[in-house]
């Protein structure tokens, strides 16, 4: 049970930070820390306390008595309710300088490591319409304003498709517009809702577990190709054959799927993909190379950012050309595939068995004969037999999961030894955990930010680690 505190009322508190959640960071004359959201540094407001927490307090808004000259009007209207883009009402620059503020503090503060000097996070030329990649929920239960529920009208269409309400699992903020993937991605959604709520189709009840619409995924890739793919909780042959049919004549898709998923989660990696109509993929080109993306490939979420990245991994590296490289985590290979023109051979390890089959097709598409690609749990499969079957590497590339690596990667990585390792992270705070067990062995001699996620608080991170 959370402790019961005073409600208190603070006035003209100033902004000063941001957290990792995106929530603005006050401090109380008293010294009390308090998070609030829907601000940004610079703001002065008026906040209620309404929870303690061991370190912090949570507070609401009341009122920005004087707005940040950081403060931007957000473009889009759903901005506030979906919690997606959560720093719309923050100019770029600014989001950039948090976002390397974060890197550093994280790096200093929980690495342990000597740092050197820091280069310039790499920004994104585009702020909106970046993404690759979308998913969509069908809620039969949509989230509903507050101006919708005083109206208590019956005849409220309750069916949605969107995103979920930020801390509401079961509850669907409809999306009419989103600004983060180019058109035509919202027409495609829309015209799949008005398609499905003009004949009635069942939305679903993930609370019930039933329904017929679940989950849309579009996908598209920097050469306009699209990709659409819809999740049905169950079958229903007629229904699905004429949305499908409704999407194949009235869009241009290189690939249109769908999977029957009646499990109690909508993840995909163990159902069955049928296509519908062109192919079961879509192809980005990088640098000339082709890769293909399925449904269940990992590629970077923004295409033009990832492109960045990998020359950052690459120019990192210091390759000569005489190189063995472990490329773990590798996903669909495109690292690896992007360095090897530069080194001896690299080796990838990766634990969906699909990713890497699409791994191997891309190496053999883009006539690349120097990469060899391995399915496993990286835990399990990164150990002394790995090593002793492939050679010690030269260096080691790793872009793990948002949790990190696992502690016996890093003893095996450790007793590997190798000059140099390239590590990339979506999540700076664990990346920094990572390298503090692994002081003793190397130094940090690069470090670079990337802005994969412009209007959110995420950031990639690239570091060089050298052998001392």
């Amino acid at each position: 049970m959370p402790r019961k505190i005073k409600i208190e009322l603070l006035k003209n508190l100033e902004v000063v930070d941001i957290n990792s959640t995106g929530a603005g960071v006050l401090k109380s004359n008293d010294g009390k820390v308090i998070f609030v959201h829907d601000v940004v540094p610079g703001d002065r407001v008026t906040v209620k306390i309404y929870k303690k927490k061991r370190r912090y307090f949570e507070a609401r808004l009341i009122s920005i008595d004087h707005p940040s000259p950081n403060r931007v009007t957000p473009v889009c209207v759903h901005f506030g309710v979906c919690g997606g883009c959560k720093w719309q009402n923050l100019n770029y620059e600014t989001q950039l300088q948090f976002k390397q503020k974060e890197v550093l503090h994280n790096l200093k503060n929980i690495s342990g490591m000597v740092l050197p000097k820091i280069d310039e996070i790499k920004a994104a030329k585009n702020a909106y319409f970046y993404r690759n990649k979308m998913e969509y929920t069908f809620s039969n239960q949509r989230w509903l304003t507050s101006e919708e529920i005083k109206l208590k009208n019956k005849n409220l269409e309750k069916n949605g498709l969107g995103f979920h309400k930020s801390g509401m699992w079961d509850k669907i903020v409809d999306i009419e517009k989103c600004h983060l993937q180019k058109d035509p991605a919202n027409k495609i959604r829309n015209s799949i809702k008005k398609f499905a709520l003009d004949n009635n189709f069942a939305f679903f009840n993930p609370r019930e577990q039933s329904g017929f619409l679940r989950t849309l995924m579009i996908r598209n890739s920097n050469r306009g190709e699209f990709m659409v793919l819809i999740q049905f909780y169950r079958e229903n042959n007629e229904q699905r054959e004429a949305i499908l049919s409704h999407l194949k004549d009235k869009f241009d898709l290189t690939a249109l799927l769908y999977c029957i998923n009646s499990k109690a989660n909508d993840t995909l990696y163990d159902q069955e993909i049928i296509i519908y109509d062109g192919r079961e993929f879509i192809t980005e080109v990088v640098e000339g190379l082709k890769f293909r993306v399925n449904v269940k490939s990992f590629f970077q979420t923004n295409s033009e950012q990832a492109y960045e990245l990998y020359k950052i991994t690459r120019e990192f590296s210091g390759l000569k050309g005489h190189e063995l490289v472990y490329d773990l985590y590798t996903g669909i290979g495109t690292i690896a595939l992007f360095i090897a023109s530069n080194c001896k051979k690299v080796v990838g390890i990766e634990s969906v068995p699909e990713a890497v089959a699409v791994a191997k097709e891309n190496a053999k598409i883009n006539g690349i004969k120097n990469t060899f690609f391995e399915v496993g749990d990286m835990r399990r499969v990164f150990n002394l037999d790995f090593i002793n079957r492939h050679g010690l590497a030269d260096l080691v590339i790793t872009d793990p999961p948002r949790n990190g690596m696992h502690p016996d990667v890093i003893r095996h990585l450790l007793i590997l030894a190798p000059k140099k390792i390239v590590y990339i992270s979506c999540n700076n705070a664990t990346q920094a955990r990572d390298l503090s067990l692994m002081k003793e062995k190397y130094k940090l001699s690069k470090c670079r930010a990337i802005d994969m996620f412009p209007q959110t608080q995420h950031i990639e991170n690239v570091v060089l680690l050298e052998k001392i």
